[in-house]
């Protein structure tokens, strides 16, 4: 197990993401360090004022230099004015630029954001902010929470965000739900996420070994392995054998989800 290092600031301009897989390359401004700080990994829609959180380790690219490769990461939502407005408008939210987030911005100041959270109303008093362009906003936010929710809970239990990313893509704001009720659905479901990786992610979150969800999945993979080394047809007995093996289970386990 790698020891990683950690590492915050601010995003300041995102040159490159990825909208299928959430890879990205950012450049941020560490606190204390005149240089910005290329950071390189898979995000969940990375925002320009959003401050990042990251663990992970310094790898020498060959081309671009010293760059941060992110493991695992939180973000929050900027403190300062500067930052707020930069964050609302950077794209995040659709019909809301950066001329707007600066009227916004002047006039709640620092409190923006908790006016967003708890009074999102109050945006009307601002010129040329509409119902429509609330409802909007208000969607947005909304959306920006969940994947904060999603990611924060995936990550604690030790998912990395690569996955985790992935796992957002899938199921949006029931990953939750889908991650806690059965994880092995995951290496149905998502290219790129078979069984062991599953199997890995349902341990953190406490499956028991000899869950029938476990076993049926392990048996599912162990015969999706055997169809892919050409076997038509396989004797039960030695199909049991290798389901244990990979299961790693008694046997009467395995013959009762058969």
């Amino acid at each position: 197990n790698m020891v990683l290092t950690e590492l915050s600031g601010q995003i300041e301009k995102i040159t490159y993401t990825n909208e299928e897989n959430g890879y990205t390359i950012a450049r941020i401004k560490v606190y204390g360090q005149r240089d910005l700080v290329t950071v390189v990994g898979y995000l969940m829609s990375p925002t320009p004022g959003e401050i990042l959180n990251l663990k992970g380790e310094w790898v020498n690219h060959p081309k671009f230099g010293e760059q941060f490769k992110v493991v695992e990461y939180k973000t929050t939502v900027p403190a300062t004015v500067f930052g707020i407005e930069r964050y609302l408008g950077s794209g995040l939210i659709k019909g809301l630029g950066p001329i707007m987030a600066g009227r916004i911005v002047k006039k709640f100041g620092k409190k923006t954001l908790d006016v967003i959270e708890n009074d999102i109303e109050k945006l009307g008093t601002v010129e040329g902010i509409g119902k429509k362009r609330i409802t909007m906003i208000q969607q947005a936010w909304d959306e920006q929470k969940e994947i904060r929710n999603v990611m924060l809970f995936l990550q604690s239990h030790e998912v990395s965000s690569g996955y985790a990313t992935k796992i957002f893509k899938q199921y949006g704001n029931r990953s939750v739900a889908v991650v806690t009720e059965n994880p092995y659905r995951l290496a149905t479901d998502i290219f790129g996420i078979g069984f062991v990786i599953a199997d890995g992610i349902a341990e953190k979150l406490g499956v028991s070994k000899a869950s029938p969800l476990r076993v049926v999945a392990g048996i599912i993979y162990v015969l999706d392995q055997l169809a892919d080394e050409g076997h038509v047809f396989y004797p039960y007995e030695s199909l049991v054998r290798k389901s244990r093996e990979i299961l790693n289970v008694e046997k009467d386990v395995v013959v009762e989800a058969l």
